[in-house]
């Protein structure tokens, strides 16, 4: 019998060969497997020493049933699934990985292109009805000159302003965590909400979701938009009220939105969402390449095998139990 479980909630990676090579200098058994509900993740997790978690939710009452468990490592940068004050309690670490964001950053942008010049719709029209007549799409935009609002100016933020840069926008942004001297370096002028809101022809936003941003953009915040305005969303979901989102776009308040998050994932069949031509959705991938997902596998393992071996992880979301670890 191996000296120590992991067990891997849940994953849509291809193999998990690179965690058995990080592994592989411990006496580590992994089981891996494909939880979507609390109890399944209690039955699978219950004695486990280590936890790699996707999108399975860690909640306090999963939490609270570990017997052994000393840290839950997220595949990813977001930790909303794992609720941080019932591991904090427990003295579990829970941590994260900081990768390589730049093919978010490029997804963003590619999604700010695509949404301005309707690639989406003339593709289809293309492709399916054989059309063949710019007039149809009228009106398309200019992307030089619009003014670009990001909501959000951490890591990925900030590299979609490096991008947008070139293509002769003006950046506007809210984020009242970042220093004054991060908007001047990244040629961002930085502004409070409500200005965003009402300047902005795109909004795109690259904020963590917590219980201060949960549906920040919301059926008030959307009545102050410009006319015809735009909403490009790779963050999170539940940012965004979907509800009051198809609303603005079905009458025309928003002229388009594109979304690589929503707040149920997998998208539902029914989701309005879908019976709409001006929006654009991709599935939870803006994060995705060959090169990110050896990173996010091999990065998390090696937070597991820290750990294991006794020492600290590097990247630790609940900073709060390094005290409690400590006593």
């Amino acid at each position: 019998m191996a000296r120590y479980k992991v067990a891997i909630t849940d994953a849509d990676y291809p193999s998990h060969n690179i965690e058995r090579e990080v592994l592989s200098e411990l006496d580590v058994e992994i089981e891996k497997f494909q939880c979507r509900k609390e109890e399944e993740v209690i039955d699978s997790c219950r004695y486990a020493d280590a936890i790699l978690t996707q999108y399975a939710p860690i909640t306090r009452k999963v939490i609270e049933s570990l017997e052994r468990a000393k840290i839950i490592a997220r595949y990813g940068v977001g930790v909303d699934n794992v609720d941080l004050n019932a591991a904090t309690e427990k003295g579990i670490y829970v941590t994260n990985v900081v990768y390589d964001i730049s093919d978010v950053a490029d997804h963003t942008v590619m999604l700010i292109l695509a949404l301005i010049r309707k690639i989406h719709k003339v593709y289809h029209d293309v492709k399916d009805k054989k059309l063949w007549d710019w007039k149809n799409y009228h009106p398309i935009q200019r992307v030089k000159g619009k003014t670009v609002g990001i909501i959000g100016l951490g890591r990925v933020g900030r590299e979609v302003a490096t991008r947008l840069r070139g293509f002769g926008v003006r950046l506007i942004g809210y984020d009242p965590y970042i220093d004054d001297r991060i908007f001047e370096e990244f040629s961002v002028r930085k502004v409070n909400f409500d200005e965003l809101l009402v300047t902005s022809d795109i909004i795109t936003i690259h904020a963590p979701l917590t219980e201060e941003t949960r549906h920040m953009i919301g059926k008030n915040e959307i009545e102050k938009m410009k006319e015809g305005a735009m909403i490009v969303n790779a963050a999170r979901g539940g940012i965004v009220d979907e509800r009051a989102l198809y609303e603005a776009l079905r009458k025309g308040k928003l002229s388009g939105a594109a979304l690589d998050v929503l707040e149920e994932e997998p998208i539902r069949k029914d989701n309005p969402l879908l019976e709409l031509d001006n929006v654009i959705i991709t599935p939870h991938m803006a994060w995705y390449s060959v090169d990110s997902i050896e990173e996010v596998q091999r990065k998390a393992a090696e937070e597991v095998l820290r750990v294991l071996k006794g020492e600290r992880p590097i990247s630790v979301v609940n900073k709060e139990v390094l005290e409690r670890i400590k006593r």
